[in-house]
């Protein structure tokens, strides 16, 4: 199972970045086919929410791969006594 958390951690390393260029690439996309304020407010803000999103993902997929979910707690009384 652990071998299988790495790779999704690879998986999810790779994700972040790639969403992130699909989005860029599409907000540009729109706003020349579309070139008015109202559309440049629209895709700006779906890049901006999503980015730190992104970076989200790209942080769960390199402790994915440290080894930082090798060992999750079987209980929540194991969470607070740490």
């Amino acid at each position: 199972m652990n071998t299988t958390k790495r790779i999704a951690g690879i998986l999810w390393m790779i994700a972040g970045p790639t969403a992130i260029y699909y989005l860029i690439k599409t907000a540009l996309s729109e706003i020349s086919k579309k070139p008015v304020i109202d559309t440049k407010i629209q895709w700006a803000v779906f890049v901006i929410v999503f980015i730190p999103i992104a970076i989200g993902i790209v942080i769960f997929g390199y402790y994915a791969i440290t080894g930082e979910y090798d060992r999750l707690p079987e209980s929540s009384a194991e969470i607070t006594d740490q």
